[in-house]
């Protein structure tokens, strides 16, 4: 099964019942929906964006109003402020690397709009829905895969994204490093930040290896990182003893977890396009008269070699 039946099995067995009112939605006149992005400063973001762009071609009237704030909070909060004047209907939030924005969610409030975030649950006010990962499981996933692997002795490098109080990174990283810990394995934790990208991870996985020896495995906080941390390795000619796992199951590292001999062991999936249409159809339901979940943690399975071919999706906007 591909992704996009995943993904479209997992939209009828969340939004079915909640759908049922949609028909209403389609006969109205326009529907103004605004997306608020922190940032789309990364593959991630900008996937999360157009997979809700691509799902709302569903409704002819719908008219899709997105912005990005370019990681500045109170940009992010004049752009809610814009949107709510412009007479949206309802919000799509991805809060992206930061942890609150508590003016926003109040303006969001006493204008009486639902909003949905997406993957980030922003701490700080009230929210209509969330939908996104469980973190801390698919670390703790990842975190088994790499003790498995390593049958009891390697030292693993985590590379994190950053900042420090980001949860999203923290969880994961935190997840990876309990099943470690358990298993009596080293873990070794890069000390910059790799800021989410395949250049910081490059960065970072050149610095280790200058400084750590005798590597068995690196953990990314995404797949962007660790695409640029095996490129890093395999610049050092180590390719071959050192594999690499990671989170968000990105296009770019599902193609490698399926080539023959990469060693790029694993991935869990957090997918941009799935939170993005799945985000979408949340609030197209909450429009439709539907009562909502609060929070829904999307399933997060591991992806390696052995089940890649079932979320490789040639369609995917991420």
């Amino acid at each position: 099964m591909n992704t996009k039946t995943t993904r479209n099995l997992l939209g009828a067995a969340v939004f079915a019942t909640a759908m049922l009112g949609s028909g209403a939605l389609r006969a109205q006149e326009e529907i103004k929906i605004g997306v608020v992005n922190l940032s789309l400063c990364c593959a991630y973001f900008v996937g999360m964006d157009a997979a809700v762009k691509d799902e709302a071609k569903t409704y002819s009237n719908v008219r899709l109003l997105s912005t990005d704030a370019d990681g500045d909070v109170a940009k992010l909060t004049s752009d809610v402020d814009d949107l709510l004047n412009q007479g949206v209907k309802g919000l799509i939030v991805s809060g992206a690397f930061i942890e609150a924005a508590p003016a926003a969610l109040e303006a969001i409030a006493e204008a009486g709009v639902p909003v949905v975030m997406v993957d980030r649950l922003l701490k700080g006010g009230d929210y209509t829905s969330w939908v996104g990962p469980d973190n801390r499981a698919i670390g703790e996933g990842i975190g088994d895969y790499i003790v498995n692997r390593l049958d009891g002795a390697g030292k693993v490098v985590i590379i994190r994204g950053g900042p420090a109080d980001n949860t999203i990174g923290s969880n994961r990283s935190d997840g990876v490093s309990a099943k470690l810990a358990a298993a009596n394995l080293t873990a070794v934790v890069a000390p910059g930040w790799g800021d989410w990208s395949a250049d910081g991870g490059f960065r970072q996985m050149e610095d280790m290896l200058s400084k750590e020896t005798d590597i068995s495995a690196v953990f990314c906080e995404n797949d962007s990182m660790c695409l640029g941390a095996q490129k890093a390795i395999a610049d050092a000619g180590l390719s071959d003893s050192i594999f690499i796992a990671s989170v968000d199951g990105e296009a770019g590292a599902l193609a490698e977890i399926a080539r023959e001999g990469s060693n790029y062991g694993a991935t869990g999936l957090n997918s941009a396009d799935q939170i993005g249409r799945a985000g979408f159809n949340r609030l197209m339901a909450i429009l439709a008269g539907a009562s909502a979940p609060k929070d829904t943690a999307l399933p997060s399975p591991i992806i390696t070699n052995e089940n890649v071919v079932r979320f490789i999706n040639a369609d995917s906007v991420f």
